[in-house]
């Protein structure tokens, strides 16, 4: 069973911006989130990106105590579907999702990703239009891509 990609909104938006969302596509093939990050992305996904309903709006709800709407319905779908991983940005969202036992990268992972897959010659082109956007990176963040991709 291939594994099944969950995104953020937060992976979304920062890829859009750059111009390289097409890099999910390209890495993963199909992308899967919820209602409501594509409503909180505010515009219209690719036709790659599927729209999948969370079941157990309870487990959602509960999450929303802790973390925003959106990342909170992206880890209730991860808990619903097995062998998933989910694309997740903020700190807090992370810690929980560990904490649950689920899978997850953050952007930065799926560009250095997508350099060791060779879809892209070097991470350090996007990292600096990354760093043009309100997006933060840590210069230690950065090194530690740098080392990850192998540049």
């Amino acid at each position: 069973m291939p594994k099944t990609i969950i995104s953020d909104t937060s992976c979304f938006i920062i890829l859009n911006n750059i111009g390289e969302l097409e890099l999910l596509h390209k890495l993963y093939g199909q992308i899967i989130t919820t209602i409501d990050i594509a409503i909180e992305y505010g515009e219209i996904l690719p036709e790659w990106v599927e729209i999948a309903t969370v079941v157990d709006k309870y487990k959602q709800q509960l999450l929303e105590l802790q973390i925003d709407k959106g990342e909170s319905s992206a880890i209730a779908l991860a808990l619903e579907t097995p062998n998933s991983t989910i694309i997740l940005d903020d700190y807090k969202a992370r810690k929980i999702a560990k904490q649950l036992g689920i899978n997850y990268t953050g952007t930065i992972g799926v560009i250095i990703k997508a350099k060791l897959n060779g879809i892209i010659p070097s991470i350090k082109p996007i990292l600096e239009k990354i760093k043009q956007t309100d997006f933060r990176i840590s210069v230690e963040l950065e090194l530690q891509a740098l080392l990850a991709a192998k540049e």
